[in-house]
């Protein structure tokens, strides 16, 4: 079954899948006596999933004549067209909706992006499951695509590690072997990857449980950490009764959007390394730290006026530490000691802390956004490496050919990408200028969209932005670009450009 699975189309088989996880809300709805919403999910379901027959056996006897870079096109296709069968489920539940607005909800869940233009109370329960449902499975299919797609043509991170050109294969009979039959690779990478993505979605919730949540909300809150959604139910995060204790099970589980090495059970060369060496850990850990220890120690040097009790100093440490961490890794839940931590800062809403931890973003391989940290890292070894050449020129780099590797070819390449992405984000805020959004507004909305963290909306500027206010062409180009983000522009570059001289 598998294997026949395998022969379609990778665009076919992510369609059955939408219809597939249209059951998880309508079984949900079916448990609570929620009839109407059930039917609603349960015939969208169906819809997609007799679509997905028909164009099954109408491709069955479909072959690229490049298998690679055939599932590189239907990675961009299924951003670009899954949305709206995603939306069909939305539509139903939601009839006096607009079609702009399903879509543009869909884009968002699919992308981990986690913004959201309906107000928590309008939507059933049920609905809120479907998005977090809807984002937990674009987190894995984000994971998937960097390690059976984009990581054979040296994209999504690789290329610095590498120090291949992006958007081609490395030249070799290992790499031959390995890229000769995508659909093989794309199967053995899901049951690698799938059971543990689930059995960690499916502890971090029993957790929660225990820890006083609700089962809905609980559920939703570890689809929405485990994808980096973000995504919340009724119940916002803050008050959703696990406490402390149920932000530090979340705190733990944000390493998986750090490094891919935190994974267990998947088997990789590289995660024979012990975890702590591994750079992009370090990185955010020292990214994280920093923050917190600016932001809470001005409460002494900066904030004199602001009043401070004894009994906030811990609350807010940790509101400042789980706060950054989760911006960091561009999930965007904020701690119910935020508030505590921003009176005891002085600072109010450090929103531009907030958007520069959201455009580093989290690890390569990851459902996390933003430029990434393993880019991040290779820009600052090439710079120490460059201040070590001024003060001893005739000086040789230590780390061997690896980390040669990563300062010179793998900065390169990283430069580049931040180019790419500050053009976009450049783009994307002229569209928005033209639009009539206000200058501060832009510069938020934009960063959100690109670095997929949503919540910036809300902490981003002097004033929360409601994505509701926004007008329908607005919508429009943020949730392209969503897309452009989530994809990443090196990725899209490389589908574009042509493909003579590859290899």
């Amino acid at each position: 079954m598998l294997a026949r699975l395998a022969e379609l189309p990778l665009l076919v088989v992510l369609l059955g899948l939408s219809g597939a996880i249209a059951l998880v809300p309508a079984i949900y709805a079916f448990g609570v006596n929620d009839n109407e919403h059930a039917r609603d999910f349960l015939y969208s379901a169906l819809i997609l999933l007799v679509i997905t027959v028909m164009l099954g056996i109408a491709t069955a006897a479909y072959l690229p004549r490049d298998p690679a870079r055939s599932h590189l096109a239907a990675l961009v296709l299924a951003y670009a067209f899954l949305p709206f069968a995603l939306a069909l489920p939305l539509r139903e539940a939601l009839p006096d909706t607009s079609m702009v607005n399903a879509w543009f909800e869909m884009v968002s869940a699919f992308t981990t992006t986690g913004a959201t233009v309906y107000p928590p109370d309008r939507l059933a329960d049920a609905i809120h499951l479907w998005r977090a449902t809807v984002g937990w499975f674009g987190g894995f299919l984000i994971i998937l695509a960097a390690y059976a797609i984009l990581a054979p043509l040296n994209l999504g991170g690789t290329e610095v590690s590498s120090g291949r050109v992006p958007g081609r294969g490395a030249v070799g009979t290992a790499q031959v072997a390995r890229t000769a039959d995508p659909a093989f690779r794309l199967t053995r990478f899901a049951l690698m990857l799938f059971p543990v993505y689930g059995s960690i979605t499916f502890l971090l919730w029993c957790g929660l449980l225990l820890l006083g949540e609700s089962g809905i909300s609980a559920l939703i809150h570890a689809m929405g950490t485990l994808s980096t959604s973000g995504i919340t139910g009724r119940t916002a995060f803050q008050e959703a009764g696990a406490g402390v204790l149920g932000e530090l099970l979340i705190f733990l589980c944000l390493a998986f959007a750090v490094t891919r090495r935190a994974l267990p059970g998947v088997r990789l060369a590289e995660n024979r390394r012990p975890l702590l060496q591994d750079p992009e850990l370090r990185l955010a850990a020292l990214l994280v730290l920093t923050v917190t220890l600016i932001l809470f120690l001005r409460h002494w040097f900066v904030a004199t006026e602001t009043d401070g009790d004894a009994a906030e100093v811990l609350p807010s440490f940790w509101g400042i530490l789980f706060t950054a961490a989760s911006f960091l890794t561009t999930t965007g839940y904020v701690s119910s000691h935020w508030q505590t931590a921003a009176n005891w800062s002085g600072i109010g809403t450090p929103g531009l802390v907030l958007l520069g931890l959201a455009i580093i973003g989290g690890g390569t391989a990851t459902a996390a956004g933003g430029v990434k940290l393993l880019r991040v890292y290779a820009l600052f070894r090439h710079g120490e490496r460059e201040l070590e050449k001024i003060i001893h020129p005739n000086s040789i780099g230590r780390g061997g050919t690896e980390a040669r590797r990563l300062r010179r070819e793998g900065a390169q390449f990283a430069w580049v990408f931040f180019m790419l992405f500050a053009t976009s984000v450049a783009v994307v805020s002229a569209l928005l200028l033209l639009n009539g959004v206000g200058f501060e507004q832009t510069m938020v909305l934009a960063i959100a969209a690109l670095t997929t963290t949503g919540q910036l909306a809300q902490l981003g500027a002097a004033q929360p932005i409601v994505y509701q206010d926004l007008g329908e062409p607005v919508k429009i180009i943020l949730g392209v670009a969503m897309v452009v983000g989530r994809l990443e522009t090196l990725a899209l570059l490389a589908l574009i450009l042509p493909s003579r001289g590859r290899r």
